[in-house]
């Protein structure tokens, strides 16, 4: 039991750091979907933003990652999707985020395709 709240404590910093790290470089419509009730599911929640460009999508990356390393010491396993920017995935297990350019998120639509998903959408800063 204390080890499932750890985890569940972990993931809400790490999700944090990560919304943290999309602000930070403007990143745009963020949403988190909480997949931790879905036995199905590959990870626990996924963070959705957009960025406006390529460039954009990069610096939302090195800024997250950064975030993550320097405040809770965690580093994605892997990053898919860097060389196109369109959309680019990172895992850190227990957590997914997805940055994609604008036609792309509208395409996949990813945030609806759990659609027993607690989704909780991020207000902007500007």
């Amino acid at each position: 039991m204390h080890l499932n709240g750890a985890l569940i404590l972990m993931t809400k910093d790490l999700i944090d750091i990560i919304i943290d790290g999309i602000q930070e470089k403007k990143g745009r419509d963020i949403v988190v979907a909480d997949l931790s009730n879905i036995h199905t599911a590959p990870t626990q929640a996924f963070v959705i933003c957009t960025a406006g460009s390529p460039s954009q999508a990069d610096s939302i990356v090195d800024s997250i990652e950064n975030a993550a390393r320097t405040r809770l010491g965690e580093s994605p396993s892997a990053i898919a999707g860097r060389d196109n920017k369109l959309w680019i995935a990172m895992d850190f297990g227990n957590v997914m985020v997805h940055i994609f350019l604008p036609d792309m998120r509208e395409y996949y639509d990813i945030e609806h395709l759990w659609d027993d998903a607690a989704i909780t959408a991020i207000p902007d800063l500007d």
